[in-house]
Order: C-alpha cells, then structure tokens, then sequence
C-alpha cells in the first residue's frame, strides 16, 4: 500500500567551518536536533540513510545516538548525495514497511578546492593532465559557452552572487553573512574566466537531518503537516553535457536535471508555475542560471530579464535559494541537498524570519546536481 510521506522533523548544524568537530559530530547535532523538532527519540527511528563524501560513514553515528540495532544505509554520490539519501528514505515511508525513517548528510571537506581523481569518474589521466577535474575551470568553460549561446552577461553571474549574499546574511545557519556589493564581485580577483572568487562556493562543514514518516504518524505527532509529493533522483541521458565531461556530443541531449524535473513535475501533479519557492544547486553562479532553465522555471535566455528584474528575490516571482544557496552556505557534500529541503520546510511553516517568503507560500521545490550527471528532486506541499 503507498502511502504519502511528511516530514516531521528537521535539523541543523550550521555551516562553514567548526574547529574541534567531525562530521560525524555535526551529523549527530543534526539528528539530535531534528528528533526534538519532531518530538521523537532515538530508538522510535526504524531505518535510515546517511549521507558523506569526506567525514567517514554516517552509520557510525549510532556509537554517539544509541545502539539500538537500527538498519543504517550509507550513500555516496556526489553533490547529489544528500538529496540521494532522502529519495531512499522516502521509498521505505511510501511502501507502507516503516512510519518513521532519517535522512542525514553530513561533511567536513579540508580547505582547498575538491581533489577528484580521473579514475573515479572513468576518465583517462590525460583528462586529469589537461586540469579539467579541476571542477573551477570545467564549469567556467561551461557557462562561458552558455553565456555565448544564449546571451547571458557577465553582470548577471554577479547579481546571482550578490543575491546569495545577501540572504546568507538573513540565514542564522549559513558561512557568509555579509553582504558584498556587485561592483565589488564583479572587480573581484579571477578564478576561472567569467568567475571571480565570489561566483564560487567553497568547501565545507555542517549537518542536516530531516525525520521523515507517514501520514498516520504526523497527525498523531501534530507537527506541522509538510508533505513529500515527489522525490526523484536520475542519471544522465545521450547527449548531456555533464561535469567531467571530456567533449560535448554533436546530438545534444537532455540533462539529468531534465529528467529529475519533469518526473518530479509528473508525481507531483503540479507545474513549475505552481512553484512559490525553490532552491537551486549554486555550485557556481552560472548554475544556478543553467539550472533555472534545465528545472523548467524559464527559458534558456529568460535569466538575464530575471535577475535584472529582481525576480528571482525573496519577494519575486521565484524566490530561489532563499538562504543563500551554496555560494553562501559552502558545501558540505553529504549535507547540501538536504540543506535545500531543510530551508524549504522552514518557509512552509513561515518560519523564515527576515528571509521569510511572503505571501503564505504552498509549494518549495528542491533540486541537487553531482557530478558525473546525476540530479535529484523533491517537492514539497503545505
């Protein structure tokens, strides 16, 4: 029998950089935090999914939580790890075998850019040679080709980094909260051309944990009823263009974010225009422009009018990335994409404080990308 499937309970460990913790430590903050969010402990969790790319296995966090004998299941998968992670747990919720499940990420990267080895993604060493495992110069030469084809500007990768700092300042849990003013990204020193320092998120640390359960369960709880109406996770299709990609095909493709959506789309019931709120994987500022359009939200183009126009601020037509996204929050792999569905929950329950949505807000859609093409979605219904 399939039921629907709520989240119950959220958590947060904030993010950036917490001397004298592990990740596994920062995991355990997060749980911990959303068990009393949700009015559980420890020993009601049936299941769970834990997410880490850099901090170890999340199913040692049961040594700090309680031996309770609990199933653990440790996902690995790129950026998209955590939203992986939650498209798990929601499958043992929606089957009818479990009420009450844990999807947590968690990680603590070391300071520097991510160090991904060829031979992790089937690539030859001579890709690795020619540097573009270094994932600033693969993405700078993307949206460099991206802004040519459909007209982007420059300006427009600086006002997404600016409205990114700008609702960090107003989110207790993320790493940059000052605000920095678009001359000053744009004047900024040049990683990779078109992308200064400030177009660039960092590497992380921070915890996420959401308890998810069953319709039965959350009534009898009385949380505030935050429903899952689709989870989907995809890989990429012929013809994408993908990070570590070492050519672009002559037949295009989709992407595995089109997938993700449009099957999202479909479970759901609902239309991108049905949407009051979503967060949007910002790796780099040019991704949150490419993935605006690969979600269905515009077309590809449409981001230069948008971002001109405000449009994409917390009282716009589509608020995206309402607490700064990654380029304000860093990333931790583990946690990110659940740091998306985290702050979706909170503006469903009007809980946003300065970021807050305004306008009573229904729908929060959510959408993580990894490397070598795989994208997770989730929309979420109040």
């Amino acid at each position: 029998m399939m039921g629907d499937v709520f989240v119950l309970g959220i958590g947060i460990h904030p993010f950036g950089r917490t001397e004298g913790m592990t990740g596994v430590d920062q995991g355990v903050f997060a749980v911990r935090q959303a068990l009393s969010d949700a009015g559980l402990e420890w020993n009601d969790v049936q299941f769970a999914y834990g997410a880490s790319d850099a901090a170890g296995n999340p199913d040692t966090m049961v040594d700090q939580l309680g031996l309770t004998g609990v199933q653990f299941i440790n996902v690995r998968n790129g950026c998209a790890a955590g939203g992986s992670a939650l498209f798990s747990a929601q499958m043992a919720i929606k089957s009818g075998e479990c009420d009450i499940g844990l999807a947590v990420g968690f990680d603590k990267h070391p300071r520097g850019a991510f160090d991904a080895k060829p031979s992790e993604y089937n690539l030859p060493e001579w890709y690795g040679d020619a540097g573009y495992m270094v994932t600033t110069q693969f993405f700078a030469n993307k949206i460099m080709r991206y802004m040519h084809l459909n007209g982007i500007s420059r300006e427009t990768l600086g006002r997404v980094s600016e409205k990114a700092f700008r609702n960090g300042e107003k989110a207790p849990h993320a790493w940059r909260r000052q605000p920095v003013p678009l001359e000053e990204i744009l004047e900024a020193p040049m990683v990779s051309d078109p992308y200064s320092k400030y177009m660039f998120c960092s590497p992380a640390e921070g915890g996420v944990a959401l308890i998810l359960g069953s319709e039965k369960k959350a009534r009898e709880l009385g949380v505030p009823m935050v429903r899952l109406k689709a989870a989907t996770m995809r890989t990429r299709p012929p013809g994408s263009f993908e990070v570590f990609a070492p050519s672009v095909d002559i037949e295009r493709g989709g992407s595995a974010t089109n997938i993700a959506s449009r099957d999202a789309f479909a479970i759901a019931g609902v239309g991108p225009e049905d949407i009051d709120v979503a967060q949007l994987q910002d790796t780099e500022a040019g991704a949150e422009l490419m993935h605006m359009a690969e979600n269905g939200f515009c077309a590809d183009g449409d981001q230069e009018k948008w971002l001109a126009e405000g449009l994409t601020e917390i009282g716009g037509k589509l608020p995206v990335n309402t607490d700064g996204g990654c380029l304000a929050c860093g990333e931790p792999i583990g946690a990110s994409g659940l740091r998306q569905v985290y702050e979706n929950v909170v503006q469903l329950r009007g809980q946003g404080g300065a970021r807050q949505v305004p306008g009573d807000p229904k729908t929060a859609y959510s959408h993580v990308y990894g490397a070598p093409g795989v994208s997770a979605v989730t929309i979420l219904e109040r």
